[in-house]
Formats: structure tokens, C-alpha cells, sequence
């Protein structure tokens, strides 16, 4: 039976009582030192945990749940693949397209209405990257099952999208996958085809990249916003200083990153050197981008 807090109060000032030989005045005291703010247990302060002078404890805290669970598991090997949340399969894409269509119909002099019919088309068009990664994965998942003995996993964000898809790659071959989610301010559940076990939630976007990189031996971008360009040009500055050792860079959907991304004016603009424009490669297909990483490794004499 559960007891009351009144209950569980008197219980506790008779228990003072009789071990201090104490009176009520104070057992009263020491009840009002135990409920004070700062004698509760550091690891269960939550209000010290989460405050500002602990944040390099939470830091490294962050580092070290996931690195032990990947050792754990003996995951050496990832393959990060990176792309849009908004890149989603046909259904889903297809609804959007019909329901800002229809609205567009009823209202052709509304601008917004216009512009997101358009983008609605553009998304409908780049359903084709949600099979690609889905390809891509299946493709490093079977190739992790013929090399059981030293397998390379797919690890992403987490979220939908491109990340979704790359999952489920992995998922539909039977093979463990890792998500690496983060905690916004708005609601995000991970995808529904991450490894259980190796599903993890971030608070900071640097440990979650530290992650990211730590075991990875080539890194895929498709169509992508802002978090795609981050990690994609966090790995490109990392490899271009040489501060890790290189790993190929894929690139899929020439038209996209050829119009998102013009790396040659780049280039002529001594903004970054020519050679730079050789740590990426820019290919249309999944195939095209599995078959790059083996031929990368085979001609710099290494396991993938």
C-alpha cells in the first residue's frame, strides 16, 4: 500500500528521533536540510546537471554513452549517409503534390499557394534519391554479410527523410544500422528502421558530428538543406587540413549539387585549391557511388 507524504514525513521524523535522540524541533530541522536544494545527490540534481558549469561533464557524458555502446557492440566501420528529411517516398511526396495543387487550383493569383506547388513538384521529383539510398544501403548491407568477420554498418541523423530511406535499406537486408537523432525544439521522432539498440538521442550537434566521423570510411550525400551542407562541408574541412585521415566523398544527383553548389568558381575564386575539387565525387546513382567507394579503397591499397 502506498503511503502518504504526510505519512512518509512522520515516518521519517521518528526514525531522526530515535537515531539522534532528537526532539521534534530537531528532527523538524534536519527534514528541511534533506528536502534543501543542494544536499540532493549530484548525479541526481538534475537543476546542477543541466546548468551551465556542468555542460563539460554533460559533454563528455555524451561521448562516452555512445562510444562505449559501439564498442560494445564491435562496431568499427560505419558508412554515414546524409541527405534532406524532406526527400521522402512517392506516397507521401505525391499527397503533398496533390494537396498544394488543389489549393493552387482554387487560387492561381496567390503567390505563396503558387511557389509551394512548385516545390511540391520538386519534391515529388526527388523521390527517386529516397529509393537511391535505400539502394545504397542494401547494396553495403550485403556486402557486410559476405564479409560477416569485418562488417561496415550504415549510420545516419536518425530522422526521416534520405535518412529514413538509408535505414531501411539496411533494415530490408536484415543488417544492423545506427541513428544518430537529435533534440530539437520541435518535435522529431527517429525513423521506424534503426537498430533499436543503436538508436541514440543527442543534445549537442558537435558530439553527434564527432560520432559521425569517429568510425566512418566514406560518407554519401544526397539532396539536402542546411544540416546536409553542414556535416557534408564539416567533413570535406576536416579532410582538407588532413586533420583525420581521407575517406571518399560521394556526392549523388549531379544536377542537384552541380546547381546547389558551384565548387568550381569556388576554385577559381582561390577560396579553395583546384586538387580540393578532387576530395569529392559528384555520381547520379547508388550503384555508381558503391562502386566508387570499393575502386577508392582498392586503388589506395586498403579494406574498405
Amino acid at each position: 500500500m502506498t503511503q502518504t507524504p504526510m505519512k512518509r514525513m512522520t515516518n521519517l521524523s521518528d526514525t531522526i528521533k530515535q537515531y539522534y535522540d532528537a526532539t521534534d524541533a530537531e528532527a523538524k530541522q534536519i527534514i528541511a536540510i534533506l528536502n534543501a536544494k543542494n544536499y540532493k545527490r549530484t548525479d541526481r540534481d538534475y537543476d546542477f546537471i543541466n546548468s551551465d558549469i556542468a555542460r563539460p561533464m554533460r559533454l563528455q557524458l555524451e561521448y562516452l554513452k555512445v562510444q562505449s555502446v559501439l564498442e560494445e557492440k564491435n562496431i568499427k566501420k560505419t558508412i554515414v549517409v546524409f541527405g534532406g528529411t524532406r526527400v521522402i517516398q512517392e506516397k507521401r511526396a505525391a499527397l503533398k503534390f496533390k494537396k498544394a495543387q488543389k489549393a493552387f487550383e482554387e487560387d492561381k493569383g496567390n503567390k505563396k499557394l503558387k511557389f509551394k506547388f512548385k516545390v511540391a513538384q520538386r519534391v515529388l521529383n526527388k523521390v527517386k534519391y529516397y529509393d537511391d539510398a535505400c539502394q545504397f544501403a542494401s547494396l553495403v548491407a550485403k556486402y557486410s554479410k559476405l564479409n560477416a568477420d569485418d562488417p561496415v554498418h550504415i549510420m545516419t541523423g536518425g530522422g526521416p527523410g534520405v535518412m529514413e530511406a538509408a535505414n531501411k535499406g539496411a533494415f530490408n537486408e536484415g543488417e544492423d544500422s545506427i541513428g544518430l537523432n537529435i533534440d530539437l525544439p520541435f518535435e522529431q521522432f527517429p525513423n521506424p528502421y534503426i537498430s533499436p539498440e543503436l538508436c541514440f538521442s543527442f543534445r549537442y550537434f558537435a558530439l553527434r558530428k564527432l560520432h559521425f566521423m569517429h568510425r566512418a570510411r566514406a560518407l554519401v550525400a544526397y539532396p539536402g538543406g542546411f544540416g546536409t551542407f553542414d556535416e557534408l562541408f564539416e567533413a570535406l574541412t576536416v579532410i582538407q587540413t588532413k586533420t583525420i585521415k581521407p575517406i571518399p566523398v560521394v556526392l549523388v544527383g549531379k544536377n542537384y549539387w552541380e546547381n546547389a553548389v558551384n565548387f568550381e568558381f569556388l576554385a577559381e575564386e582561390g577560396v579553395i585549391n583546384p586538387e580540393d575539387l578532387d576530395l569529392f565525387k559528384t555520381v547520379d546513382s547508388a550503384t555508381e557511388a558503391w562502386q566508387y567507394i570499393l575502386n577508392w579503397y582498392k586503388v589506395n591499397n586498403n579494406n574498405i
